[in-house]
C-alpha cells in the first residue's frame, strides 16, 4: 500500500490557489475492503454478475470510497495533518470503474481569518473526465508559538 506523501501547512502557510492532489490506482481489494468498512454491500459494488445487468455494464467503486480521496489530499498534503473536516458538499458525475485511476485534487478558493478556516474546491478526475466535485471546509491550525 503507498500513502500519501506527508506536509504540515499551518494557517500562516496557504494561500488563494493553492493546490494539492493525490492518484490512486483503483484495486477489487479496495472496493471490497471499502465494502467491509464502510458497510455498503450493494452488490452494484461486489457483484460482476449483478453489476452487468445494470446501466454501468460492471462493477464501479463506491462514490464515498472516491470522495475519501479527497479526504486524502486534506489529511495528508493540503493543509495535512491537524486539518479539521467542518463540512463537505459531493456531485457524483460519472462512475469510477476497477482498474481507473483517480486524482483527487483539492484548491484553497478563500480564506477566512476567523477560525482559520479554508474553504476548498474538489475533485476527482479519471483521465480527462470529471467523475465528482464539491467543495469542502476546513480549520487549520495556527503556527505553534515557539
Amino acid at each position: 500500500m503507498t500513502l500519501p506523501e506527508t506536509q504540515t501547512l499551518y494557517f500562516e502557510d496557504v494561500s488563494l490557489g493553492m493546490r494539492e492532489s493525490y492518484s490512486k490506482h483503483v484495486k477489487s481489494s479496495d472496493v471490497v475492503g471499502f465494502a467491509e468498512i464502510s458497510g455498503d454491500r450493494n452488490p452494484i459494488h461486489l457483484s460482476e454478475h449483478f453489476a452487468a445487468q445494470t446501466p454501468f455494464g460492471g462493477r464501479i467503486a463506491h462514490g464515498l470510497y472516491t470522495a475519501s480521496l479527497i479526504s486524502a489530499v486534506i489529511g495528508t498534503r493540503l493543509p495535512g495533518p491537524g486539518a479539521i473536516y467542518i463540512s463537505q458538499t459531493l456531485r457524483f458525475l460519472a462512475p469510477v470503474r476497477i482498474g481507473d485511476t483517480v486524482v483527487a485534487s483539492v484548491e484553497i478558493v478563500e480564506l477566512l481569518e476567523k477560525g482559520r478556516r479554508a474553504k476548498l474546491r474538489c475533485e476527482c478526475k479519471v483521465g480527462d473526465t470529471l467523475v465528482l466535485e464539491g467543495e469542502a471546509e476546513v480549520k487549520i491550525p495556527a503556527r505553534p508559538t515557539a
